[in-house]
């Protein structure tokens, strides 16, 4: 996806003292005021894009769910009697 040919166009306004800070990130990083915004707004895309995706929850309750999935299989008397018993309907 990167290192295609650059052919769309991103235009701002920007303080000049934000423009000072970041082109001088740029150079320090030995990158081009351009690839170093682009690279910084690509990594932000990215990861507001990744978030929907992650489930975040207190410790406490991954450690319960962690310790849950991890213990013995138990299976209910009940449930362990249907399995043995024939399918009411046939897989294709």
């Amino acid at each position: 996806m990167y290192g295609m040919a650059t052919t769309a166009r991103i235009e701002m306004r920007a303080p000049a003292e934000q423009v000072r800070l970041i082109r001088e990130a740029a150079v320090l990083r030995g990158a081009s005021l351009t690839g170093f915004i682009l690279e910084a707004a690509t990594k932000a895309a990215e990861d507001a894009l990744a978030l929907p995706a992650e489930t975040l929850v207190p410790p406490r309750f991954f450690d319960d769910l962690l310790a849950a999935l991890t213990m013995p299989e138990e299976i209910p008397t009940g449930l362990s009697s249907l399995t043995r018993q024939p399918r009411p309907y046939e897989r294709a």
